[in-house]
């Protein structure tokens, strides 16, 4: 076994999950980023976080699909003996209301955000009850632990609500093998994803007047995969200035 913590990122080519990958690096940990096509883009961040995590890996893998979560959890495992920290940030959005969603859209936003939680999951906990300890982080969307009605994003809002719900009920089920499970809601973040208009207009939306940043986020997960956070479990922290409440 590794002194050093092994945390997972999935989706952190770029964005939200590339911003955690580095904060966890800066924090000590060995780091695995995982991607399904941004390779160039995790081959860039993995030259950045060797810095400070040297045996820090990039691995490709979908993990929307079984096999391939399975692969990189065995592969991780393989190489470093365990798995302390999974952070499940990967996961598409798409706005388009219930009526016009396709079929094969809304299985892709559930296979993609909410079953590739699962699968991560499922894989990477035996090795962590083995161990009686590990912190598993998923991300939802802003408030989706309300279950508020979303017309505009509603298959990617269904998928978030299930993940808040796969999230407190793993925290009931594990915690007593000492893995605390927790969900962090990102609301508007200013990422690569965002247009020109969007970010014009959705300050206005927010009390704190700026969107967040993906660094805002990553601090909320280096928070609660920290000693500091150590009794806190089944916990959704929105991280959205304000957002709806």
């Amino acid at each position: 076994m590794t002194e050093r913590r092994i945390a997972i990122v999935t989706g952190s080519a770029k964005g939200i999950g590339a911003a955690v990958a580095e904060r966890l690096a800066r924090d000590g940990m060995t780091v695995v980023i995982n991607y399904r096509t941004s390779q160039r883009e995790a081959e860039a961040l993995l030259s950045r976080i060797q810095a400070h995590a040297p045996d820090s890996i990039a691995v490709r893998a979908d993990v929307s699909r079984p096999d391939q979560a399975q692969a990189l959890i065995e592969q991780v495992l393989a190489r470093f003996g365990q798995v302390d920290v999974l952070v499940n940030n990967a996961g598409p959005w798409l706005v388009k209301a219930a009526f016009d969603t396709r079929v094969d859209e809304w299985q892709m936003i559930l296979d993609n955000n909410l079953s590739s939680t699962f699968y991560c999951c499922k894989f990477a906990l035996p090795a962590m009850r083995a161990r009686q300890q590990g912190q598993i982080v998923n991300f939802g969307s802003a408030n989706t632990e309300l279950a508020r009605g979303a017309p505009n994003v509603t298959a990617y809002n269904v998928a978030k609500a299930g993940v808040v719900v796969l999230t407190r009920s793993l925290a009931r089920t594990e915690g007593p093998f000492g893995i605390r499970v927790n969900c962090v809601n990102p609301g508007y973040m200013d990422t690569y994803a965002l247009s020109d208009a969007d970010r014009a207009h959705m300050p206005s939306l927010i009390p704190l007047k700026r969107l967040g940043s993906p660094a805002d986020v990553a601090e909320a997960v280096a928070f609660l995969v920290s000693d500091k956070a150590g009794y806190i479990n089944g916990a959704v922290l929105n991280v959205h200035g304000g957002l709806w409440v």
